[in-house]
This record gives structure tokens, C-alpha cells and sequence, in this order.
């Protein structure tokens, strides 16, 4: 198929209104337009070059859970959950009743990353990884009664209070397993040549024209891009997730998807997809950097703890993966006493790597306020 001649599919009827069904992509592609193959040079090489800092970085697993609950505060926020990310670090108790919600629904999300990451080492991207995935995206929260983990069996919408004014309305719940098994059939079809990068950019143009869930197909979607990446070995670590690039251009993000449905323009798709990997690569390579430059800055610092120094190297590598932490929570990771704890972290508020974030007299919590900036730029 020629993505210049690319149809993208029809209006169907039924009852008391039109459906939308997609034509099939499991299919060799091509393209005339030399752009895409210039985009994909500079994709290409962007992910290797993050790909090679990933696996230089020491200890990167600790930095990777940090990037993971950015995604899950940044792709939940596209969904309209209102917790900023130092909210999503913070425990429950700390938290206000109103955004507990919100709240909830960012930590499921990053549980769902982590464990569809996990999966991959035994189980090849599957539509049985996106099902298990989504059962723990819904767990508990607002979409529960949405059936978590399986796919619609009734028709939805986007946009619009019903099917009468909706402004999208997916396939008809009879057609959804058709095409989630011809997309899955694309995504390991070795009989056709088409590039990574461009299978998976429409791949998640598919999987959000399908909507084959009831909620959550938004941030299932783009977690979508990150596991092929890491299935396909295109990134060893998952240090590149797209929602932040999506976040910051909304609109653009919708609408590209939109002109594909409706004037079949799947060029412009792939051409903005492939944008978003080369800028989010460069952004997540810049935070790799700026992270090895934090850390030998605090870890010079701690040195001059002398005999603590290295309960010190210990509680800065939990406030790697932990960056808010309070007393008790030092107190039980290092297996010491409260008291030695607390001298600990006042020690680390003198030296300006934490700052204590509540006002409290009591329950106080110290942030590691210079890493969470990292990943706030």
C-alpha cells in the first residue's frame, strides 16, 4: 500500500447512526514522499543515541521509574486528571480527599506500565498484554464498571453526550476482534518490510480509530507505542514515552489523527508521529544527562558526611526512585533509628539536596526537589 493512496476506511450504518470501520493495515507499505525517509534517518538515529545512554547510565532502572510516573501523571492529565506529578509521587494519606480520584487512577497507571514492561521478558506485544494492562488501568477507579481488560462489547463515542452528536463514532463492537487481530498480525509479520517507526506510527493511528475498550484507550494507546519499542529491541530500557510531546500539542495531536479518518492523510500522521520521537528522544537524552551531572554533584556533597556518608549514598539512591520521602520512611529503608534518620535527612536539607515541602511541625516530607525538575522541563 502506498501511504499517499492510503484510503482509511467508510461510514457504516446502523440503527440510529454511522460507525466508522477502518481498512485493514496489516500490509506491506511505501511511500513517494522523501520526508518520511529524512524524518525516519533522524528517528532512527535519535533512539539509538538514547538507547546507547540508557544502558551507560548507572543503576538506570532507578531514573526509569521516575520517567514511568511522569508518563502516567502526563498521559492521564491528556485524559483530564488534574495531579501534578510531585502529587503523584506523594503517598495517599498526603494527598487532598478531592484529587484522591485522580490520584488513583496515575498510580494504577504506572502499576500497568510496570507490569506490561515485565511481561514483555515472557510474552511477545499482544492484544492478551493490552487486555491485562487495561484490567489494571480500571482497577478500582472511576472506569471499573467499563469491563477492565476485555474489549467493548457495545458501542461508544468520543466526543458528544450520545451517538447523536458524537464527533467520532468507532467500529461496531461486532467488528472489534477482526481488527485488533489484523493489527496484532502487523506488528510481527516478517513477510513485510516496512520500518519499526512506522508500523508502530500506524499502529496507534489504528488503535485509536478501533477505541476497543469502553475507557482508557487514550493512555493504553500511546503505553502502546513504548512496548512495541521495547518488544522490537528498538530501546533496551523504556526511557521514551510520547505523552508529554502529545500533552504539549494537544490540539495539533487530535487533529492529525482526525485527518487521517477524514481525508485520508496518513502522510501528515506519520510525518508528526515521527517528529514526536525525534524531539521526545533528544528531551529524554538531555534528562539522562542532566541526572549523571545531579548525581556527581549530591554524591561530592555527601562526602562531606564523613562517617554517615554511606547511610547517605544509601537514602540518595532510594531518593532516586522515591523522591519525596519523610523520616520514617528513611528510618525503615536504612535500618536505623528515627533519631539517626532524621539527623540524616536535616543533614541533606543543609547541604540543599532536600527541601521540606509541607510546613509542618509534625509528618513532615522532604523532596529531592532538583531531580523532580529534571523531569519537569
Amino acid at each position: 500500500m502506498q501511504v499517499e493512496k492510503f484510503v482509511s476506511g467508510h461510514w457504516e450504518q446502523q440503527y440510529q447512526y454511522k460507525s466508522f470501520l477502518p481498512n485493514l493495515v496489516n500490509q506491506s507499505w511505501e511511500w513517494l514522499d522523501p520526508q518520511i525517509n529524512m524524518l525516519l534517518e533522524q528517528a532512527a538515529r535519535a533512539l539509538a543515541e538514547l538507547n546507547a545512554l540508557s544502558l551507560m547510565v548507572p543503576d538506570v532502572d532507578l531514573f526509569i521509574r521516575m520517567h514511568i510516573a511522569k508518563e502516567a501523571n502526563t498521559s492521564s492529565r491528556i485524559e483530564g486528571t488534574q495531579t501534578q506529578i510531585d502529587e503523584a509521587l506523594m503517598e495517599k494519606e498526603y494527598i487532598a480527599p478531592e484529587k484522591r480520584d485522580d490520584w488513583q487512577e496515575v498510580q494504577n497507571y504506572i502499576e500497568s506500565i510496570n507490569v506490561a514492561i515485565a511481561e514483555l521478558q515472557k510474552l511477545p506485544l499482544s492484544n492478551r498484554l493490552l487486555k491485562n494492562t487495561h484490567a489494571i488501568l480500571l482497577s478500582g477507579v472511576r472506569g471499573e464498571a467499563k469491563n477492565p481488560g476485555e474489549f467493548r462489547t457495545s458501542q461508544n463515542w468520543i466526543g458528544g453526550s450520545n451517538l447523536t452528536n458524537a464527533i467520532y463514532i468507532p467500529p461496531h463492537p461486532g467488528q472489534i476482534a477482526d481488527l485488533m487481530g489484523d493489527l496484532e498480525k502487523f506488528w510481527h509479520n516478517d513477510t513485510i518490510y516496512v520500518p519499526d517507526l512506522v508500523r508502530i506510527a500506524i499502529s496507534h493511528y489504528q488503535f485509536e480509530t478501533i477505541h476497543p475498550f469502553l475507557d482508557g484507550n487514550g493512555r493504553i494507546g500511546r503505553l502502546l507505542i513504548s512496548l512495541y519499542l521495547v518488544d522490537k529491541k528498538l530501546l533496551y530500557k523504556p526511557a521514551l514515552y510520547l505523552s508529554d510531546f502529545f500533552e504539549r500539542n494537544r490540539s495539533a495531536y487530535y487533529d492529525a489523527l482526525t485527518i487521517v479518518r477524514n481525508s485520508n492523510n496518513l502522510l501528515h500522521w506519520i510525518n508528526f508521529f515521527l517528529t514526536a520521537v525525534i524531539e521526545t528522544a533528544a528531551s529524554s537524552k538531555n534528562t539522562f544527562m542532566n541526572i549523571m551531572a545531579l548525581r556527581q554533584d549530591v554524591e561530592h556533597q555527601i562526602l562531606s558526611l564523613g562517617k554517615k556518608a554511606g547511610n547517605a549514598k544509601l537514602l540518595l539512591m532510594e531518593l532516586y526512585q522515591r523522591p519525596l520521602i519523610n523520616v520514617k520512611q528513611a528510618a525503615q529503608f536504612l535500618g536505623i533509628t528515627h533519631q539517626a534518620a532524621n539527623t540524616l535527612i536535616h543533614q541533606f536539607v543543609a547541604l540543599s539536596i532536600l527541601t521540606e515541602t509541607t510546613g509542618f511541625g509534625r509528618n513532615r516530607v522532604f523532596s529531592f526537589s532538583k531531580y523532580i525538575d529534571l523531569f519537569m522541563r
